[in-house]
């Protein structure tokens, strides 16, 4: 029996590649890829459906990987540019298809599937793209699309007689028309929408990700974990301030306290906690004031003349402040 790698998100379109090539009696290895960007398992996001459920219902294995920091390093600088925003796709394609070839000789394999539809996406899914990708991921002629397969040259797979191209597809373009009435046919009967999930083509992450490494060009995990979260400010080029808007973030919001970071919460009232970083050891009795002000000014006690606010972490204390003016606030906070 035929094996192959499955680079699956959980969105239609390589669950759809997955089961196409299950109905040809393959034996397929999915793999998901957790980003720090959204679009992974974990997210609920429309490409980060959870693909354990996919595989138990139809019959596959799954494995997971992380890229981890080769991922952000090619947000950072990605060779073939970013997208509209900050989605570097062909390079992610690329690494991605770098980690599923490992897996595949791992688990002796024959080739790789991915839910690829030629025009779909602008970036990465133009005809002229998918040679590129597959050159500099070092897997030419391994890579099977099934959806869009007969618009293409035959891969190995196919020369091989390992797949059988007649029941492969020729979708093309951004309709996802053939792929519901695809989806109907094999029993696929509950799909996300297609909204893109991943947070680096969403344009008010993207600028927080931008602001970010503007200031910041080594930020850490810990800081990008923090973009998805809160309203933002930025009070020195080396100084940022988080404030949860929900009871959610403000546990987020402290389990990302670290050594260098400080958070602040109203006492006795319905207040956001709000996380202050800065690596380079300038908290300021100036910037504890700030802060302790922006914090009282989302607090339910905003329109008190004094608020004590409290604070702990890499400094310990507490402080009467006036809530800070709107315009104020305003001024620091990073517009999106």
């Amino acid at each position: 029996m035929a094996k192959a790698v499955a680079l699956l998100s959980g969105g239609l379109d390589s669950t759809l590649a997955v089961l196409v090539l299950l109905r040809q009696n393959i034996e397929i290895t999915a793999v998901t890829f957790q980003t720090y960007f959204g679009c992974d398992a974990s997210s609920v996001s429309s490409c980060g459906r959870p693909t354990f459920d996919l595989a138990a219902k139809f019959g596959f294995d799954v494995e997971t990987i992380t890229l981890g920091e080769s991922f952000i390093d090619i947000v950072k600088n990605p060779r073939h540019g970013h997208g509209k925003n900050m989605n570097p796709c062909i390079d992610c394609r690329i690494l991605m298809l770098k980690e599923a070839l490992k897996l595949m000789h791992s688990i002796g394999a024959d080739f790789l599937v991915t839910g690829e539809v030629l025009g779909q996406r602008p970036m990465s899914q133009r005809r002229e793209c998918f040679p590129l990708i597959d050159r500099d991921a070092g897997v030419e002629g391994y890579v099977l699309r099934p959806l869009c397969a007969k618009l293409l040259k035959p891969t190995i797979a196919e020369d091989n007689g390992l797949v059988d191209r007649a029941q492969l597809y020729a979708m093309n373009g951004r309709t996802r028309k053939p792929q519901m009435a695809l989806a109907e046919e094999l029993g696929l009967t509950e799909y996300p929408a297609p909204a893109g999930g991943c947070l680096l083509t969403d344009p008010i992450y993207a600028h927080r990700l931008k602001e970010l490494l503007h200031y910041a060009p080594d930020a850490s995990i810990r800081d990008i974990s923090l973009l998805q979260i809160g309203r933002h400010f930025r009070l020195t080029p080396t100084c940022k301030a988080v404030v949860g808007r929900n009871e959610s973030e403000n546990e987020k919001i402290e389990l990302l306290i670290n050594s260098d970071s400080v958070l602040f919460t109203v006492t006795d009232v319905g207040s956001p906690t709000t996380i202050l970083g800065d690596k380079d050891n300038t908290v300021t009795a100036d910037l504890i004031r700030l802060t302790a002000s922006i914090t009282a000014r989302y607090s339910d006690a905003k329109k008190e003349k004094e608020v004590e606010v409290v604070y702990w972490g890499k400094i310990n204390g507490k402080i009467t402040v006036n809530p800070a003016n709107p315009y104020v606030a305003e001024s620091y906070r990073i517009k999106e």
